[in-house]
């Protein structure tokens, strides 16, 4: 199983969806977008694609020309039912590229919040993880609406659409389920200078409630990510088989 990753952003790392690829055996092949790496032209010899978290926001095209390209390229991994997860930014485009409205500049939600399913949600194969609510990572102030035929999975009391789904196995997941405590650890370090100028209280918060709410966080995002591992590796099985049968 091989699995396309678009890292957007400088330090947006796989966290817990690499932890859980490894886990798998699956070949990574990683797009560093920030680095002027180019994006495959379709979906032919990959099995998905992850799309990551960043700074921009996902209709910054004059900044990142990449983007139009990226948000149709989720698309194109859906028609081909190829499993795709966009986490946070991800999310946004995994929303542009099947015609969600983006919505941006909102207010800044950041920490551990709690994340609670849909109906629909407690009944996904990713999201049910979360149980009847659980404390998960954020840090963004852009949301979308949900793409027509969507289904939604999850709301917080900041953001109504926390994570949604088209099909089969194309998700969108606004909270940073990746993101385990020693990712948000770095990124409370490394982007201090963005903190200070937009959640200044973050740093002390992170301090004080880490231990008390990042390993359950750290513990669901890890599920989630397997979940979806997992998912991947039956779709590309099932190709794989529909290749063989004679026709």
């Amino acid at each position: 199983m091989k699995i396309l990753v678009v890292e957007n952003y400088r330090g947006t790392h796989l966290g817990l969806v690499g932890r859980a690829l490894a886990e798998a055996d699956a070949a990574v092949d990683l797009r560093l977008m920030y680095e002027g790496d180019a994006l495959p032209p379709d979906a032919e010899g990959h099995d998905g694609i992850v799309v990551l978290g960043g700074g921009q926001d996902a209709l910054a095209d004059a900044a990142h020309p990449y983007l139009p390209a990226l948000a149709e390229l989720t698309r194109t991994f859906g028609a081909a039912d190829k499993p795709v997860l966009g986490i946070c930014l991800g999310s946004q485009i995994v929303a542009r590229g099947h015609g969600g409205r983006n919505i941006l500049g909102r207010p800044i939600e950041i920490g551990w919040r709690a994340v609670t399913p849909t109906d629909a949600g407690r009944r996904d194969p990713l999201i049910a993880a979360i149980g009847d609510g659980a404390p998960m990572f954020h840090w963004h102030t852009d949301t979308f609406d949900l793409p027509e035929g969507a289904t939604h999975l999850a709301s917080s009391a900041q953001t109504p659409n926390q994570a949604f789904r088209i099909g089969r196995a194309v998700y969108g997941v606004q909270f940073h389920f990746e993101a385990d405590r020693g990712v948000v650890a770095d990124w409370t370090t490394a982007y201090a200078e963005l903190l200070a100028n937009g959640a200044p209280e973050w740093p002390a918060e992170h301090a004080r409630v880490e231990a008390e709410l990042g390993p359950l966080a750290d513990a669901v995002g890890l599920e989630i990510a397997r979940a979806w591992v997992r998912l991947a590796a039956e779709m590309a099985t099932e190709r794989a088989g529909a290749l063989r049968r004679p026709g």
